[in-house]
């Protein structure tokens, strides 16, 4: 399999795995020594991993959210997409996600994004 492919599949898998809320197939995505940065911290291994996707699933499981992802770039061992998403708590204007993958497992997430609270 190609490198784009293998890139491109975990990706869709991973998204494909957040859409449905499944814990177990988002955690499937990354190992031990996987590496997730964000605004809110970084977070290695399973456990960690575990507990960001956690209160993920809380905010965007709630009635009435809204995502979509708006731009998707594949180039060898990296994905980057652009989305956007409206919560009952939060507005993600403009939020960015770019994975590193290696042998079909995601190595490095970076995330940044305007995140606006409601009030």
């Amino acid at each position: 399999m190609s490198t784009m492919s293998t890139t491109e599949s975990v990706l869709d898998h991973h998204l494909t795995a957040f859409a449905e809320k499944d814990m177990d197939a988002i955690l499937s995505d990354y190992t031990e020594e996987s590496v997730v940065v964000t605004n809110l911290g970084t977070f290695r291994g399973l456990d960690e991993i575990r507990g960001l996707y956690e209160d993920l699933f809380a905010e965007f499981s709630q009635e009435g959210t809204t995502m979509e992802v708006t731009q998707q770039e594949i180039e060898d061992d990296f994905a980057f997409i652009v989305w956007e998403a409206e919560t009952p708590d939060n507005v993600y204007e403009f939020a960015t996600d770019t994975f590193e993958i290696d042998d079909g497992e995601i190595e490095f997430q970076s995330f940044a994004g305007k995140i606006t609270p409601k009030e």
